[in-house]
């Protein structure tokens, strides 16, 4: 499987959300992005419990692995029971699988990362707006990335949470994390600088790339890389 999670440098990547993709050409709007310029493609997989909206599963994993089987898949599981998802999206063909440390404990998640992990895939811990940022810090430790969510989970276009980048900073100075930090949720071009030059250097977009025209997704991907040119790559 491939990830660009694992390898440096560390420049910012952009991870499109297919939430905001039309699911009638999935395929198509993928392979779209990914030449517009997008370093991987980012599920958000949500079960109904955890955040009240109900998504995607293994299924169309598996069918975007078969489509772009060198493109890394970030998995993010906004779901009340991660463990029960790992295997099935491993096999589906995740790169990297990330869940939420309001859903499991810091043992429960040391456990889930070694099974990741062993399964070959990365593995990353999020945190939700109202989630104070030191409850992250124990988890950090068996992490590859750290998601900070800047909305309330559940759905596509709400507005950035400006508070949110205290937590960047923090994980990334206070706490001296050095893996993949990772902002999700109403990020676009201005956020997404600010996003940048807190310590993050992974940005996801949904509806700031497919809620626009497909012929400025390429400039779109350039700023949301906070106006850095170099395009990482796929691999």
């Amino acid at each position: 499987m491939s990830n660009i999670l694992r390898n440096p440098p560390r420049l910012p990547l952009v991870a499109p959300s297919i939430l905001s993709a039309d699911f009638g050409h999935m395929v198509e709007q993928c392979r779209a992005v990914l030449d517009a310029g997008a370093d991987l493609l980012h599920l958000d997989v949500m079960d109904g419990h955890f955040v009240p909206n109900l998504t995607m599963g293994p299924d169309m994993c598996r069918a975007l692995h078969r489509a772009f089987p060198d493109v890394c898949l970030d998995v993010h599981l906004m779901v009340t029971d991660p463990g029960q998802y790992v295997e099935p999206f491993a096999e589906a063909g995740a790169s990297h699988v990330t869940w939420h440390i309001e859903a499991v404990t810091v043992e429960q998640s040391a456990e889930l990362a070694q099974a990741a992990a062993g399964l070959g895939m990365t593995t990353g811990v999020s945190l939700n707006p109202p989630t104070p940022v030191e409850k992250i810090r124990e988890y950090l430790e068996h992490a590859d990335l750290a998601l900070v969510m800047s909305v309330n989970p559940g759905f596509s276009g709400q507005s950035f949470i400006e508070d949110v980048l205290e937590k960047v900073v923090c994980i990334r100075t206070e706490y001296e994390y050095r893996g993949r930090l990772q902002m999700d949720g109403g990020v676009r071009g201005v956020t997404a600088t600010r996003c940048v030059s807190s310590g993050c250097d992974v940005v996801v977009a949904a509806s700031a790339i497919f809620g626009e025209s497909r012929e400025r997704w390429s400039g779109i991907i350039h700023d949301l890389r906070g106006g850095n040119q170099v395009c990482v790559g796929r691999g």
